[in-house]
């Protein structure tokens, strides 16, 4: 484009064009104002002349002395209006278009940035000589027009006019603002040419343009022949090493500055500083801005900033209030920044009066200053001033909008996500990609699968289907809604996967316990080159928690340790509550002491590790926690009261309970009534835990009506646990699937069939017969009442049966109710469909061969549960297979099995083999398996009665006499039974 330079030799006077329509317009203006014109002589308008240009070359000294960008808006229009009034005065005169008048107004009107008036007086100037094309050129500059300057340049020259020093200065600035080095070359040789290269201004624009450009070898050459470079070249030169990130270079010309006995300038401070910030090295920075004498506005703020970026807010927040003391007036910049350090440290005190501050100095009505208290309130979780402050806003713009979406989203009110998204829709708001990354988190946070994939459709049809956030949102909300197959599929199709991307999918595999999976993709993000992060190791630990498996915890661990993240306040904590649930517990206090930073899930991870094996140190940790003026946490009351559960331990539970009440924790709080509800339920504590339900507000949720009732029955309080499911459902409350598994459990004890038969219609009604937990119970609670048909009926109904528990329900009721066969053919089923059998099925199927006479089976079943499923025997397995060997007959066999044993055997063996040897009249092994029960459990009236009735069956009544009579001597008392039957339904 400036290939068509030339210099010639003449006139800078442009003739001008009176066939254009330019020249026309001007013409016309002066027929309208011409009978307006004052008769004045030479001289009177000369003085008038001279005075405009005077008031009019004062102003523009004014708005180029003004310093602080948000004073501007004020002083530029009061500018205007003295433009305006300057141009309407000299237009009376007709002398608008003459000499250095015209020109400054152009450069007047330029400055307060008005582009319409400034190219109509441009347009009108009699003659265009370098200083309006400059005033032009530097309007265009100001507003970023950096191609349409260089078009100018070569309109400039095309019309005859070769510019000054400065409107070459002003073509360098552009072409390194475009980081066009082919067509900065071609001004640089014009200016050569012209003999412009030694003067300073172009000078220091040809060393700024060429170190932009990344030629810094240019533009140290200029830099080095140049004789007395100012302080512009000087400021270039650093600015130019700084950029690339040579910043020893760059502090080395700093230096070299001063020796040649040149004082930099703010200018020159700021380029270091903004360069020591960038790199991080706010030490440096903290450093040169101490040698600053009056650090002005942008100093400060690339100091507040740049600590704001580098995480160290307290810091941030110091340097603006030495600010203000320092008579500085901070600026939206300022007060963007420190609202940011406010927020992140969520520290609303200070929060408050940097909002007061703003009222006061009138910078509150800006939408950069109101979206920085949107989100400052959002922080601290304070949403209805976040919303005041966003309603209070007259100008919204998306920026606004999405922090206040954000806000919500972050704070968990996701049902007012949606809801402000829908009103904001209604007045014309365009969503953009952070707007969808709220809108999704919201549906994470609902668990709203439906309007997620709404969402997903909206998002396939917009721009920002392809955009990396929305896609790492979406994974992560199918991830949180349990549809991880979409998750995957969405992850899979991202091309460019960041951490965020990895994290998404591992902590949704994490949150649904498929801890092999999450290992898997652990291991292939690190075999792509994806360094693991904070999140992403923390995630993986909370894994091998889960697992307990200490040999994988301790390699994630050695990686936290490469990647210098093992004091890290997040993987620190997971690192902690993994040691804790792996056992060893002793090194992750180690682990916990030397955190420089402990945060309250660090400390509960710790509670918890050590409450499963001392309460003692478990309260001590927490004393220390408030000694450490550390705020607990519902989780914190809730370990604790959790290992309150003994007896003996209430009495601390108790406190506990106390300290809540006098921390006026709200009993709103879910969580924390269902983990004291628990503690008094486990202590057995019935009573305290009614009198507490009773103190909570209603409505009560289905889960403290759940507590209620499945601690009653657990207590073995049983017909409470049905009065408590009947005023649940008097007040309306809708039972769930633990709830109806409590109360059936309830109706089994007490074998009432037909409370446990209304029952079973309202879970026919809702829908949860096909449940799974509470199909078990069904079954369980009509074997018990021996309605086998019923339970049998209900086993073949269910939909799923993943569960052993669902066929352990089945087996056990037909064993008790006799049907042997029936039990093992469900056994068989069972192996068949690949379910894993355990303890309970075992005892379950060999109690079934006992009662059925199966004894080769019971051998055999006794057998495999060993060797194939490595199932080690417990007492009530062994003691089942001596009834099976003893009951038929096997009572030598039974003996051998007795002393095979690889533990002494308990009073219930030596129980069940003497009710066998009773049925089988072996009065002689039966009275010494009597003698060693009564050895046993000397206060038990049952082995007396089961010797004294073998003694009977004999004949021996001497023998009868004689175990009364030790009876008497003992003082052992026979308890007479009891039984209890529903008549009438009561």
């Amino acid at each position: 484009m400036l290939q068509r330079f030339k210099i010639k030799p003449h006139s800078h006077r442009v003739k001008p064009n009176y066939s254009s329509p330019n020249h026309h317009l001007r013409f016309s203006t002066f027929e309208l104002v011409k009978d307006l014109r004052p008769h004045q002589s030479p001289s009177q308008e000369l003085n008038y002349y001279n005075h405009l240009l005077k008031i009019c070359l004062q102003e523009c000294k004014k708005i180029q002395s003004r310093q602080l960008l948000d004073q501007m808006p004020e002083t530029l229009s009061f500018s205007l209006k003295t433009a305006k009034t300057i141009h309407a005065q000299s237009l009376k005169l007709r002398i608008s278009s003459d000499g250095n008048l015209g020109n400054k107004i152009l450069d007047l009107y330029a400055k307060c940035g008005h582009t319409d008036y400034a190219k109509k007086t441009f347009l009108l100037l009699q003659r265009r000589d370098a200083l309006s094309w400059n005033s032009i050129m530097k309007m265009k500059s100001c507003e970023g027009l950096f191609k349409d300057i260089l078009e100018d340049f070569v309109s400039m020259w095309s019309c005859g006019v070769v510019g000054n020093q400065f409107s070459f200065a002003i073509g360098l600035s552009a072409c390194a603002k475009l980081i066009d080095i082919r067509l900065g070359k071609q001004v640089h040789c014009a200016l050569t040419k012209l003999g412009f290269e030694s003067d300073a201004y172009c000078e220091g624009a040809l060393i700024d343009m060429y170190a932009k450009c990344g030629c810094l070898n240019f533009a140290k050459r200029i830099f080095d022949n140049a004789v007395d470079p100012d302080k512009v070249s000087w400021t270039a030169m650093i600015s130019g090493f700084a950029q690339v990130g040579l910043i020893n270079e760059a502090m080395e010309v700093f230096e070299q500055m001063q020796k040649a006995g040149h004082m930099p300038d703010n200018v020159v401070f700021v380029t270091v500083l903004s360069t020591c910030v960038g790199q991080g090295r706010l030490v440096d920075a903290y450093r040169l801005f101490s040698q600053m004498h009056n650090p002005n506005v942008v100093a400060w703020n690339v100091m507040i900033s740049g600590h704001v970026k580098g995480g160290n807010e307290v810091e941030a927040i110091k340097l603006f209030k030495n600010m203000v003391n320092a008579g500085i007036k901070p600026t939206r910049s300022t007060l963007g920044s420190v609202l940011r350090a406010i927020a992140a440290a969520a520290n609303l005190e200070y929060g408050l009066q940097v909002h007061c501050f703003a009222l006061k100095q009138g910078l509150y009505s800006n939408v950069y200053a109101g979206s920085s208290l949107v989100n400052m309130y959002a922080k601290c979780q304070k949403m209805e001033a976040a919303k005041a402050v966003f309603d209070d806003l007259e100008e919204k713009n998306n920026v606004l909008c999405n922090a206040l979406i954000g806000g919500y989203a972050q704070n968990g009110h996701a049902r007012e996500v949606l809801q402000l998204f829908m009103d904001m829709k209604i007045s014309g708001f365009q969503p953009d990609e952070y707007t969808y990354t709220s809108l999704l988190s919201a549906c994470s946070c609902l668990k709203n699968i439906d309007r997620g994939r709404q969402l997903h459709s909206v998002i396939i049809k917009s721009e920002f289907g392809v955009n990396l956030y929305v896609q790492n949102a979406l994974v992560d909300m199918y991830a949180k809604c349990r549809a991880l197959l979409n998750a995957r599929r969405l992850f899979e199709q991202i091309r460019n996967r960041d951490n965020v991307s990895w994290n998404a999918i591992i902590v949704g595999y994490v949150q649904e316990e498929e801890e092999v999976e999450a290992f898997s993709m652990f291991c292939r993000m690190i075999s792509e080159g994806i360094a693991p992060d904070e999140v992403s190791l923390a995630s993986i630990l909370s894994a091998t928690a889960n697992l307990k498996d200490l040999c994988k915890g301790m390699q994630i661990h050695s990686l936290l340790l490469k990647y210098g993240l093992e004091n890290a306040l997040y993987a620190g904590s997971s690192l902690v509550d993994m040691y804790c649930k792996c056992g060893v517990v002793e090194t992750a206090s180690i682990l916990f002491s030397s955190m420089p930073e402990k945060g309250v899930v660090c400390v509960n991870a710790l509670i918890s590790g050590h409450a499963q094996f001392s309460l003692v140190k478990a309260a001590n940790i927490f004393k220390q926690m408030l000694f450490d003026e550390l705020k607990p946490s519902e989780v914190t009351f809730a370990t604790l009261l959790e290992a309150c559960s003994d007896n003996a331990d209430l009495y601390f539970g108790r406190q506990i309970h106390c300290f809540i009440l006098k921390a006026g924790l709200p009993f709103n709080d879910e969580f924390l009534v269902v983990s004291l509800l628990g503690m008094y339920m486990s202590a057995q504590r019935n009573t305290d835990a009614t009198i507490l339900f009773s103190e909570l507000p209603h409505p009560r949720s289905t889960v403290l009506w759940t507590v209620l009732i499945s601690g009653s029955s657990q207590n073995g309080f049983c017909e409470d646990a049905l009065f408590w499911y009947q005023e649940m459902r008097f007040h309306n409350t809708m039972p769930d699937q633990a709830t109806f598994a409590s109360v059936i459990r309830a109706c089994s004890i007490l074998s009432s069939l037909e409370d446990g038969k209304k029952i079973h219609s309202l879970i026919f009604h809702i829908g949860y017969d096909k449940d799974e937990l509470t199909g078990s119970a069904l079954v369980d609670m009509y074997a018990k009442c021996g309605d086998v048909k019923s339970s049998a009926q209900v086993f073949r109904e269910m939909s799923s049966k993943k569960d052993v528990i669902s066929w352990n329900s089945m087996i056990v009721g037909y064993a008790k109710n006799g049907y042997a066969e029936n039990a093992l053919k469900v056994f068989d089923e069972m192996r068949r469909e690949n379910i894993k059998p355990d303890e309970v099925t075992f005892l379950g199927v060999l109690s079934a061969c006992s009662h059925g006479g199966l004894v080769s089976e019971g051998r055999e079943v006794y057998g495999s549960m060993i060797k194939h499923y490595g199932v080690r025997p417990r007492a009530d397995h062994l003691a089942c297979m001596v009834d099976l060997l003893g009951r038929w007959g096997f009572l030598g066999e039974a003996e051998e099995f007795i002393d095979g044993m690889e533990f002494e055997a308990d009073s219930m063996i030596w129980a069940t083999y003497v009710s066998a040897c009773r049925l089988h009249g072996d009065e002689a092994r039966g009275q010494r398996a009597a003698a060693k029960l009564i050895e046993l459990e000397p206060r038990d009236p049952s082995p007396y009665v089961l010797l004294s009735n073998m003694h009977a069956a004999s004949g021996n009544w001497d023998g009868v006499k004689l175990v009364r009579k030790q009876m008497t001597e003992k003082g052992v008392k026979k308890v007479p039974g009891s039984s209890k039957i529903a008549v009438d339904g009561s």
